[in-house]
């Protein structure tokens, strides 16, 4: 009988919790009515919609750019070692930029730093 208390319990605080979030939404959604300021184009009234799509162009762009994002990520810490390791790191730092540059001149050669 206890096992059932329990279910019964837990359930009981199942359906609260999603009862309690549903009442949360309802207090805090969106209201319909259009915004006539918004933080989209600097307050500006769009011509699109703020999540309209875009050009398949920036998604290479945007790859392009987390590379070098990532070169980023890696270059701090070979900075702080690479006066312990020598010219092993220095090498090795080349090699990993020598990769990244080929990204870009494939980039490069696609189009997709084109901008017309």
């Amino acid at each position: 009988m206890r096992e059932f208390l329990d279910l019964g319990a837990m359930l009981l605080l199942a359906a609260g919790a999603v009862a309690a979030l549903r009442l949360l939404h309802r207090l805090t959604a969106v209201r319909g009515e259009p915004l006539l300021a918004a933080p989209f184009l600097s307050g500006n009234t769009p011509d699109e919609h703020a999540l309209s799509r875009f050009h398949a162009r920036w998604y290479a762009l945007t790859l392009l750019f987390l590379a070098f994002d990532v070169e980023m990520l890696f270059m701090y810490p070979w900075a702080v070692v690479v006066a312990e390791v020598g010219t092993a790191a220095v090498v090795e730092m080349f090699v990993f930029l020598g990769l990244l540059m080929c990204g870009v001149v494939y980039a490069w050669r696609e189009g997709a730093l084109r901008w017309a």
